[in-house]
């Protein structure tokens, strides 16, 4: 009976969620391509073409930019590391070690916010005998942008 009831709950819960999705609330127009409202007037956005990009929003479209990014472990041994570069990927490797891919940057939102990258080292022992992260760093472009100094335990960075 539980099981019933429960079921029943479910598959009203589901019917009144997918009659109602994509809902304006105005019933009178009945899909993306309806240009009249209920007083005969078109809609602005499909008779007219209007483009949000010359209507004020603002977005340069100028040429993709690339980025020449290098992950390094540092180190002596083996670890295994996971990095986020042009792959995600968690391998064992020998230390010290280095990846470089470039980075092509080709949407305004990718040149604002940038592309994450990052790499977790994995353990090594430390000069006191002690487990500890391995030291990593992020260059761009030759520049030395992080590390984990301090004793973090991953570097990671906004490629912009």
């Amino acid at each position: 009976m539980r099981k019933k009831i429960v079921i029943g709950a479910v598959v009203a819960l589901s019917t009144v969620l997918l009659a109602g999705y994509g809902s304006d609330g105005d019933s009178s127009k009945k899909g993306k391509g309806h240009q009249a409202d209920k007083a005969g007037k078109t809609d602005k956005s499909v008779s007219e073409g209007a483009n949000p990009k010359q209507d004020g929003a603002a977005s340069s479209h100028s040429a993709a930019v690339k980025r020449e990014v290098t992950l390094e472990v540092r180190g002596s041994g083996s670890s295994q590391i996971y990095y986020n570069l042009d792959s995600n990927k968690m391998e064992k490797v020998t230390l010290p070690w280095k990846k470089t891919s470039t980075i092509t940057l080709e949407t305004d939102a990718e040149k604002k916010v940038g592309l994450g990258v990052s790499v977790v080292p994995g353990s090594v022992t430390g000069p006191d005998g002690m487990l500890r992260p391995a030291d990593c760093v992020i260059i761009v472009d030759s520049e030395q942008v992080v590390d984990n100094s301090g004793g973090k335990s991953m570097c990671k960075y906004m490629v912009k």
